[in-house]
């Protein structure tokens, strides 16, 4: 039966499918991991209390980009050249979704409305990040070599959720209210789409590897354009409110060491 747990247990089985998964994943936490660097560093004087989070989240970023290669590294496996278009990070960045990768090069700070956008869009690529984690979580928690992989980042990708909600929460109240709802609803909108089209292009690149029949991979496609109907249609909306998070100060003090892989 066809189901997200048999379909990643197929990815984790396979040394070439599992390289392409592990180096995709750590390509887009690494270039998340350089751009709350860059974005600590340009914020604003008036928000400065605001930087060591940031900085916090790039450093978890980083940490998870690391772990994805030290999977690899257990298994034997190098890391592999992520196609552009599985570069989910990339074409985010591509499409106006976060701040211009021109902007955080250089050295002028940024505004306190770069800072709403960037926790807005954060907000939205996080929902992703939490819910994609939790999957994993719910299915390889106890698996003998990512299981302490999937919980930490798992339990990192909620903080930065809750991280996002609070922060932009606290700028509703400052006023920026209208701008935070209307880039949270563009930036839903924008990601639905490139979401499910990374998702058509690894499951292309992954069938290929594994030898999917034709009717199997038809099967996936169509379950993807399904979900991403549900989206257009109704569930970007989940990406777009904003509620008071259990965990506050989730992203307050320094980011938890990495687990070690023998």
């Amino acid at each position: 039966m066809l189901s997200a747990k048999s379909l990643f247990q197929e990815i984790l089985d396979d040394d070439e499918s599992f390289a392409l998964f592990c180096s995709i994943a750590a390509s887009g936490e690494s270039q998340g991991g350089w751009e709350n660097a860059r974005i600590a560093a340009l914020v604003p004087q008036s928000e400065r209390e605001l930087a060591p989070k940031i900085t916090r989240h790039g450093a978890d970023e980083d940490k998870h980009g690391r772990i994805f290669n030290a999977l690899l590294k257990k298994r034997g496996l190098k890391s592999v050249p992520v196609p552009p278009e599985t570069d989910y990070t990339m074409l985010l960045e591509k499409h106006g979704i976060g701040l211009a990768h021109e902007k955080l090069k250089s050295d002028e700070p940024l505004t306190v409305q770069d800072i709403v956008t960037y926790l807005a869009h954060s907000r939205v690529t996080e929902q992703r990040a939490s819910e994609q984690m939790d999957l994993l979580r719910k299915h390889f928690a106890d698996h003998p070599d990512i299981g302490r992989a999937v919980k930490m980042i798992s339990g990192d990708e909620d903080n930065h959720l809750a991280y996002c909600h609070e922060e932009l929460l606290r700028f509703a109240h400052a006023g920026h209210g209208r701008a935070i709802q209307h880039t949270l609803r563009e930036c839903a909108l924008a990601e639905i789409r490139i979401y499910r089209d990374v998702s058509l292009a690894v499951m292309d690149h992954m069938g290929r590897i594994l030898g999917w029949p034709r009717a199997k991979s038809a099967v996936l496609a169509a379950g993807i354009h399904a979900v991403y109907a549900y989206e257009r249609f109704a569930g970007w909306r989940r990406m777009v409110s904003l509620r008071m998070p259990a965990r506050r100060d989730a992203l307050g003090g320094p980011a938890n060491a990495a687990p070690e892989f023998a």
